[in-house]
């Protein structure tokens, strides 16, 4: 299935994606809007450069897509928010589990999407995998190891949760409607409007006087330009990853898709394990049994997900 080579390749350029997010929101842009705000309107450059994509779709499908792009910029705001209130490794992996399964509530419910034994079993297998990420001890997830390296703040505080669950009910929301969209339309042009719906959407952001302030002082002459260089780079490397994972819903099913996330945390657990054994001096993690049978069994379980889904 060739939705499933593109959707892995998402993940895979999203990780990475997310654990820069977490540094710019510590460091570089601290207000959740500002950079919501420089995500969205670097997004709708495409808008911009490839005017020969683009198809009038009807009043109705543009402000399908329009709005459509408003929810996801919600759910990017939400992100940004949970990220800036809680602790990364935890919000990130809340939102990957929690995602697919408003994607399949909704599915059921509203779309009478039709699933596979198989494809059931594959679901459960990722959504057992990531449950055992959460539960990994805090102090050595490989999440954790990675920001405290790179002297990131881990400050939990109350309502970083309650965004992340917000921006997984609004993205999946977002991909459900997504879904949708391409059924009626060619997948660059109704991508390319939802780029433009962002877009617009933060633009509200600039009717606040302190956000506003966070907004023009970032792009600012005096600014750091190594500071834009780091915003700009991570969103590059995040739109290319969110392209393709808009590209394999437009392919496959948006709930089997989301499901796939979890593979997300299984290259981390992966690439985090390898450093421990080769280079335990970069994260100081030092080899523990118990913490390493635990990774393996996440890194099983989503495996094995990915062999139901697949076959």
């Amino acid at each position: 299935m060739n939705w499933i080579v593109v959707a892995l390749s998402a993940y895979l350029l999203l990780a990475v994606a997310n654990l820069l997010d977490k540094f710019l929101v510590d460091n570089v842009l601290r207000n959740s809007k500002a950079y919501a705000f420089a995500a969205c309107l670097l997004g709708a450059v495409i808008f911009l450069v490839s005017p020969w994509f683009l198809s009038w779709p009807g009043w109705i499908l543009f402000s399908f897509n329009i709005l459509n792009g408003f929810i996801f910029a919600v759910a990017l705001w939400m992100l940004y928010e949970g990220l800036r209130r809680g602790e990364a490794a935890r919000i990130l992996v809340f939102i990957g589990g929690l995602t697919p399964v408003f994607s399949l509530i909704f599915s059921l419910l509203f779309f009478k999407e039709h699933f596979t034994a198989n494809q059931w079993r594959g679901m459960f297998c990722i959504l057992v995998g990531v449950v055992i990420i959460i539960l990994l001890p805090t102090a050595r997830s490989y999440l954790a190891r990675v920001f405290k390296k790179l002297r990131l703040r881990q400050d939990v505080k109350t309502g970083g949760l309650v965004f992340a669950a917000l921006s997984a009910l609004a993205y999946s929301v977002y991909f459900l409607s997504t879904k949708q969209a391409y059924a009626y339309q060619d997948f660059a042009s109704a991508f390319i409007w939802t780029r433009l719906g962002a877009a617009l959407f933060v633009l509200f952001f600039l009717i606040k006087r302190s956000d506003r302030q966070a907004i023009i002082s970032f792009w600012h002459k005096s600014s750091p330009r190594k500071n834009k260089f780091l915003v700009v780079s991570n969103q590059m490397l995040g739109a290319a990853g969110f392209i393709l994972q808009n590209y394999a819903i437009y392919l496959g099913s948006v709930v089997l898709i989301n499901a796939l996330q979890g593979a997300q945390y299984a290259f981390l657990l992966i690439i985090s394990t390898i450093l421990a054994l080769s280079a335990p001096r970069l994260l100081k993690e030092t080899f523990v049994w118990k913490i390493f049978l635990q990774k393996v069994a996440a890194v099983a379980a989503i495996a094995t997900g990915l062999y139901f889904i697949a076959f």
